[in-house]
């Protein structure tokens, strides 16, 4: 944070942030703490805002609820890495779904948050992003065959993410029920989970012309 001159007591006085600085400011303290803590250890607004170096009543001010926070928190997390995959949207589904899928691997405290907020009952939390996007997407999927003709795309979308996200959450669990090494059973998982998406994409055998 810059300075702007010195006050009465000789000491240094911090520039006034605008609200958009203040936001962001709040968000990567909310990103922080996360990834130091975990969510599920909670989030405590009076920690973010000594992080972010703000008030701790600017977070109700500019939020209004910790539910807000978080659900802001999660959606600059989905944005800051989407940023550099807008080439996702162009790919067919099966390596769409199969990119998600180690998405969700590799941002387990962002799974775990998103479900959090899910089962807070927060009715403002959208776990499809961009689904206008996605829509596009599966139409272009069926048109070029990469879903048959007659799939229900949307309901391929929301089971596919629904598989990702479980083991996502309860990966690590698996892991030590079963014994199998975590990142042995993640390929195993993945190997799984491209033989579903096979299923979802087989095309419909044709039917034999009457006689």
């Amino acid at each position: 944070m810059t300075d702007s001159g010195t006050g009465e007591t000789g000491k240094p006085r911090r520039r006034r942030r605008s609200r958009e600085e203040t936001e962001a400011d709040l968000l990567a303290a909310a990103r922080t703490l996360l990834a130091r803590d975990g969510v599920l250890a909670g989030v405590n607004l009076r920690e973010i805002a000594t992080e972010a170096g703000v008030n701790h009543g600017q977070i109700y001010q500019y939020y209004g609820t910790r539910q807000a926070l978080l659900r802001a928190a999660a959606a600059d997390l989905v944005e800051r890495q989407s940023g550099n995959r807008d080439d996702h949207w162009e790919q067919p589904f099966t390596e769409r779904r199969l990119a998600m899928f180690q998405h969700r691997l590799d941002e387990p405290e962002l799974v775990k948050l998103e479900a959090l907020l899910a089962l807070d009952g927060d009715e403002d939390f959208s776990p499809l992003p961009r689904l206008a996007q996605t829509l596009q997407s599966l139409e272009r999927d069926k048109a070029d065959g990469s879903l048959p003709r007659d799939a229900d795309g949307v309901a391929a979308h929301v089971m596919t993410s629904a598989a990702q996200m479980g083991y996502a959450i309860f990966r690590e669990s698996y892991a030590r029920d079963t014994g199998i090494p975590l990142e042995e059973l993640d390929a195993r998982a993945s190997h799984a989970f491209t033989r579903m998406l096979a299923g979802l994409t087989a095309q419909p055998p044709q039917e034999a012309p009457d006689a």
